[in-house]
């Protein structure tokens, strides 16, 4: 009988005992293909022996030095790194163990600054619908996937909710993407109209949606808008990239492609590769000195924080993604698995929208392909498919309530960058059955 507590209690999961590229290994030696990289964790795949060399060889050193008392140097090296390659205007990087921890340091440090800046009255926070920002009542709060939020709500803070950008749902018939994209955009202008703007103190948004929505890619000039209207009336532009950042979309940051540089950003996931827990909340300069020049303390903190093998982990994945020219394996993958999506699914009668950028994909599952209906949650249709597919030896990331938290359906794909064709024909193949199966009539 096991003590651990587990995600799931009626689920008895197999141990994993071994990782080798593109797979992971069973206790009976059964091998699963990491179609979706855990949680869009695993760029490099796993067993990659410089990761592992780079930890051991820290832990030999150092294995950790409280972050109220010294810096480290693998510390110092991963931020200058992030910040070489980092949107304009980012300076300073704050580490932390995760994306939960990450957001929740974003909120906070951009309540903070308003506080130092002396408009203490910025206190809000507007977020979007199916979003995900993590599981700490911070981050859950800003969150907007009701299902996840649903018993928590007594506990969770005040954060107001606009319409996502989700063009296969939202976008009108005699729209174009930009006009759509515009249209989506401006629920935020009307948001900080109605609450007052000099009570906004940021918006948070994922660029590529991912857990809750299934790798939904913004319209475009979505985020130009964005932007703009941020600006405009002094709000914090908080951008969510820890499933889709750090290569998973093809460029190092996702919202390089849209053009646009935060004032806060946050990260995790891929910055570790799976090899250490780790993540990171990066901020302008501005705003590091806003800060520095009034309390000098940032009034927050984790005892893990900047810790020394974690970002070692984390300088040399990051290293090993730009050194081995890995963006343009993303994208050259990325491209290849769509086509291969599209091929199989692209005229599926229960598959409705095929999406996403580089190695970050989702497939919508619809009851009906012209109505665009979703199945009826009584169906549990995601659930049969990560059961399916895990049968089959593909871990996959399917989830229920994509169009508001109860209903809807999709597949979420994020392999390993590393991914050969070989593994990208057996991972349509398998998701196929998989699909045939959960769907069969019962």
């Amino acid at each position: 009988m096991s003590h651990v507590f587990p995600r799931h209690s009626r689920v008895d999961s197999p141990v994993a005992v071994g990782g080798e590229g593109c797979y992971l290994i069973d206790a009976v030696g059964k091998r699963y293909l990491d179609g979706s990289g855990g949680a869009a964790v695993s760029c490099l795949g796993h067993g990659d022996r410089e990761v592992t060399a780079a930890i051991k060889d820290q832990l030999d050193r150092l294995a950790f030095a409280h972050t109220g008392f010294f810096t480290s140097e693998p510390a110092e090296a991963l931020a200058d790194l992030l910040i070489e390659h980092a949107p304009a205007g980012l300076d300073r990087v704050y580490f932390v163990s995760g994306g939960s921890e990450a957001v929740e340091a974003a909120i906070k440090l951009a309540r903070q600054y308003w506080v130092e800046k002396g408009a203490p009255d910025r206190s809000r926070l507007i977020a979007r619908k199916q979003s995900y920002h993590g599981n700490t009542i911070g981050a859950l709060s800003a969150g907007g996937n009701e299902w996840r939020r649903a018993q928590f709500g007594p506990l969770l803070l005040d954060v107001s909710h606009i319409e996502p950008c989700y063009a296969y749902r939202h976008q009108r018939d005699y729209e174009s993407p930009e006009e759509y994209g515009r249209r989506a955009a401006d629920a935020l202008e009307a948001e900080i109209a109605r609450l007052g703007p000099e009570t906004v103190m940021a918006f948070i948004a994922e660029p590529v949606v991912g857990a809750t929505a299934g790798a939904v890619p913004p319209a475009p000039g979505y985020f130009r808008r964005i932007r703009e209207i941020c600006d405009r009336h002094g709000v914090l532009l908080i951008l969510d990239e820890v499933m889709c950042g750090m290569g998973r979309t093809g460029s190092l940051f996702a919202c390089e492609q849209d053009g646009v540089a935060p004032d806060i950003i946050c990260i995790a996931k891929g910055l570790g590769g799976g090899y250490q827990p780790i993540g990171a909340m990066i901020c302008t300069a501005e705003i590091h000195d806003t800060i520095a020049a009034g309390t000098g303390f940032f009034q927050h903190g984790h005892t893990y924080i900047g810790h020394p093998a974690a970002t070692a982990a984390g300088l040399a994945v990051l290293r090993a993604i730009l050194g081995r020219d890995l963006l343009a394996r993303v994208q050259e993958k990325g491209e290849q698995l769509a086509g291969a999506l599209t091929e199989r699914f692209g005229q599926h009668p229960h598959v409705g929208d095929i999406r996403g950028r580089g190695l970050f994909r989702g497939l919508e599952i619809v009851a009906d392909r012209e109505s665009r209906d979703p199945f009826d949650p009584a169906r549990r249709v995601a659930a049969g498919i990560k059961r399916a597919a895990f049968e089959a030896g593909l871990i996959c990331y399917p989830m229920a309530g994509t169009i508001d938290g109860r209903t809807g359906d999709h597949v979420l794909l994020a392999p390993p960058f590393i991914i050969g064709d070989g593994e990208i024909d057996e991972l349509v193949d398998k998701l196929d059955r998989a699909i045939s199966v959960a769907l069969r009539p019962s």
